[in-house]
């Protein structure tokens, strides 16, 4: 592999046609114990793919963020490190601001192409989940696939986000071999501009049905449980306060990243029986879904939920637990154990779910076999990589 110096002539030393696939994946979610979609989709090809090698680039640190809230801790975290013996993490240094235009973003893309030539990758296909890397397909040349889990174009940013977010994706829609979306929501409006994939999440099902002991740090009952991201575009904060105030014996359990503002944060933190327990291992989570008395996902209904497709909500199935959800994209029409109600009828529907006058949802009330699994989701996006490959190989 040849990388050479020039900011903007970059050779990559290309491997045989037929050769063993290399990946190089841009996420926009980090690497570790708490997994979402990219990270347990990179396990399960790992899996299936046994001769297949992953730099997997997480998020930027940000040191002068970091220097300003007075912590270096990320900053001293392992830039490139192994985590499987053929999974690599980078951890790129954010230097600078992105107001000194192209320099913090070439800086940033300069640690990826140095990491794969540390690694000795050969002819990487580029799996792009944040959009800040699209210039990579532009300056390598390597196949790629454009990945959309979110429509933060809906998300609240500054106009010079913005628009950078808007270059960024009408470079990928222009640039990469495939564009894959995970909601039908999604589907419809990202195939105006070109052709997509469909692929939505899972879930390991075995995982979520085999029986766990209580967790020693959950609540005792009856207990009301939000797994997933504290978010101010998703939980409807309002919602979880009414049911508090409705049910004053009924312990909220939220369990998950929290990125409130602090003013949502410290509301909820002085209702003593309001719980923000924050995130757990994913192995973990299979067991405060089997004993919780109820599952609740209230969420905000507007145009960023609905270009979702919440993996919790196939976690919910494989579990089993009575789970109330406002009628967002993923909950509706799926049936036992899963209630869907309005707004303003979510505190009586949870309210008659843990009395057991609600509908029933009992432990393996859906059939396994109809649950979309991890492992059929990642057979579909090998399938689709490789046929990038192929594409890009011909031309």
């Amino acid at each position: 592999m040849a990388v050479q110096s020039p900011e903007d002539t970059i050779t990559i030393a290309m491997e045989p046609n037929g050769g063993a696939m290399s990946l190089v994946v841009c996420s926009l979610e980090p690497w570790g114990d708490v997994k979402r979609r990219i990270g347990i989709l990179v396990d399960e090809i790992v899996d299936l793919e046994p001769s297949l090698h992953v730099l997997y680039v997480a998020p930027p640190v940000d040191v002068l963020h970091l220097m300003r809230r007075g912590t270096l801790t990320g900053v001293r975290a392992p830039r490139l490190e192994r985590v499987h013996p053929r999974i690599h993490v980078l951890r790129p240094r954010k230097w600078w601001p992105r107001l000194f235009g192209g320099m913090a973003d070439r800086s940033l893309e300069r640690q990826v192409l140095d990491a794969v030539g540390e690694i000795g990758l050969l002819r990487p296909l580029l799996w792009i989940n944040d959009a800040a890397y699209a210039p990579l397909t532009v300056r390598t040349g390597w196949p790629s696939v454009y990945d959309i889990t979110d429509d933060w174009l809906l998300a609240s940013m500054t106009p010079r986000q913005r628009d950078r977010l808007v270059a960024n994706e009408d470079m990928l829609f222009a640039e990469a071999g495939a564009v894959v979306v995970c909601s039908p929501e999604l589907e419809r409006t990202r195939s105006r501009i070109r052709p997509v994939e469909l692929i939505p999440n899972g879930v390991d099902v075995d995982l979520f049905r085999t029986p766990r002991s209580r967790p020693a740090d959950l609540t005792r009952s009856p207990v009301a449980l939000y797994v997933g991201t504290l978010h101010a575009e998703r939980v409807d904060i309002p919602l979880v306060m009414a049911l508090a105030e409705a049910r004053p014996d009924l312990h909220i359990v939220l369990l998950g990243p929290n990125s409130l503002p602090a003013d949502a944060t410290n509301q909820m933190e002085r209702v003593p029986t309001i719980h923000l327990l924050g995130p757990r291992p994913y192995g973990q989570i299979p067991a405060y879904l089997q004993h919780a008395d109820v599952v609740i996902v209230p969420h905000l209904v507007n145009p960023f939920t609905e270009s979702l497709d919440p993996i919790k909500a196939y976690e919910c199935l494989a579990a089993g637990r009575p789970t109330v959800a406002t009628p967002v994209a993923g909950f509706r029409g799926l049936g036992a154990p899963i209630v869907v109600a309005e707004p303003d009828r979510f505190v009586e529907a949870t309210m008659a779910a843990l009395d057991g006058t609600g509908s029933p949802g009992q432990p393996g009330a859906t059939d396994p076999a109809t649950i979309p699994t991890w492992h059929q989701r990642a057979e579909t996006m090998v399938s689709l990589m490789k046929r990038v490959r192929r594409d890009a190989a011909l031309r």
